[in-house]
């Protein structure tokens, strides 16, 4: 049975990518709070209607008119508006790109690598020739620098000779004068 996909045109499709990333933003109302004492000034505080939402591919799809995800997979595969879905999904991965300079990283690390993010830096070239690149970790090594000269501890330090450091003077063979 040859799945059913949503019918819509190129730019409708585009108004709907659209559409979904403003409704994820949620819905909310200012309301006027009258002031706890008198002489204040009355406040004005955000009430939800609706929660905002992370940006995500299955609500993308859903959003659409999708029956599922795997429909939406290959509409955005070989479909007649590929292209369009394509740049849909590349709003929901800079999404997730954008998560990583966050505090907690984890969740948007798994979503990336899911969508095909790898760590491994390699680039393929025409030829087949693989280039590779390494990344470097920079170490810090020895003491911290000081903000100020009441951080420097001075040491005294008494350097005692180690106890195979006195040698004798005769160093010959005979046995007699060992």
């Amino acid at each position: 049975m040859k799945p059913k996909y949503p019918k819509f045109a190129a730019d409708e499709l585009t108004t709907l990518i659209d559409q979904y990333f403003i409704y994820i933003k949620g819905k909310y109302r200012m309301t006027r709070m009258s002031p706890k004492k008198e002489g204040d000034k009355p406040t004005r505080t955000k009430t939800w209607d609706r929660e905002p939402e992370f940006a995500t591919i299955s609500g993308l799809a859903l959003f659409l008119g999708f029956s599922s995800r795997q429909v939406f997979d290959d509409c955005m595969r070989k479909g007649k508006y590929s292209d369009i879905l394509k740049r849909g999904c590349l709003r929901v991965e800079a999404f997730y790109e954008s998560r990583l300079h966050q505090h907690s990283t984890s969740g948007a690390i798994f979503a990336l690598k899911s969508m095909g993010w790898n760590e491994k830096h390699e680039t393929k070239l025409s030829d087949g020739t693989t280039l590779k690149t390494f990344s470097i970790k920079i170490i810090e090594s020895g003491p911290k620098p000081v903000s100020s000269e009441k951080e420097v501890v001075m040491l005294e330090t008494i350097q005692t000779p180690p106890d195979n450091a006195i040698q004798h003077q005769n160093h010959t063979n005979d046995p007699m004068t060992q």
